[in-house]
């Protein structure tokens, strides 16, 4: 009998050219394939996941689900693929689910964060892991525009011009921003995010913090509907898929 599991895991983006395989390239993709190909005894299973990361993109709740016509229970399963997986993708959970759930189709919410680093001094340990950004910032105009970010939206002109979807239209839950000490972390939630929605939005918001722009600009960048009215593309380092919501029903 065919069981579909559902796998909840954290990687280390660094080392990776995204999530998704790449000819040539070492993908997380790729790497959770290999180990269960070692567990079916060289047997091919595919993943399906929540959604692509690029490159150096990090993350803390990565959800993807295979089939498997081994009986094996969850925390067994949990063991075997961390012992055969690298030491910067780890796996927090595999349950069992119903044949129809789908890790990409399914998703009702994602929330993503994004770290910043605002001290003068840069932090070696911390290049891969946090945007370093030694700037002065007004918080409180990064805030205000934050709000402006909220509800439904056309987002074209917060994603890459590579994005090839046509429906741009994402609905945005929350979007705050915290600062603890000289760390800043930006923490947004949403039904889908387009390509380098985020990066981009974190971007455009700095560029506020600098006075570069105004919170009020973000009605017209949105009204624009063009990648040029917006600010730059945050690094890939700082950012993480966080958790992936499904409907529980």
């Amino acid at each position: 009998m065919m069981n579909r599991l559902k796998c909840i895991l954290t990687y280390d983006g660094a080392g990776f050219e995204g999530y998704q395989i790449q000819k040539e390239k070492r993908t997380v993709q790729l790497e959770v394939q290999r180990a269960l190909s070692r567990i079916h005894k060289g047997t091919e299973v595919k993943v399906s996941a929540s959604g692509r990361t690029d490159a150096g993109v990090h993350a803390v709740g990565q959800v993807l689900h295979f089939d498997s016509l081994l009986d094996i229970p969850e925390a067994a399963w949990q063991k075997a693929l961390n012992a055969h997986l690298p030491k910067d993708i780890w796996v927090k959970k595999v349950e069992s689910v119903s044949g129809d759930f789908h890790a990409r189709f399914d998703v009702v919410k994602k929330e993503y964060r994004y770290k910043v680093s605002l001290a003068k001094d840069f932090n070696v340990f911390d290049r891969d892991q946090v945007y370093h950004y030694p700037y002065p910032l007004d918080l409180e105009a990064v805030k205000e525009a934050c709000g402006h970010f909220i509800g439904e939206h056309d987002f074209t002109s917060f994603c890459s011009a590579k994005t090839e979807v046509e429906d741009k239209v994402r609905i945005i839950y929350s979007l705050d921003v915290e600062l603890k000490g000289e760390d800043l972390e930006f923490q947004i939630i949403g039904n889908g995010f387009l390509y380098n929605m985020v990066r981009i939005i974190v971007g455009t918001l700095l560029e506020i913090g600098q006075g570069k722009k105004l919170p009020r600009d973000i009605f017209s960048i949105l009204e624009a509907r063009d990648r040029g009215a917006a600010g730059r593309t945050a690094p890939a380092h700082g950012l993480y898929l966080w958790n992936v919501v499904y409907d529980d029903n």
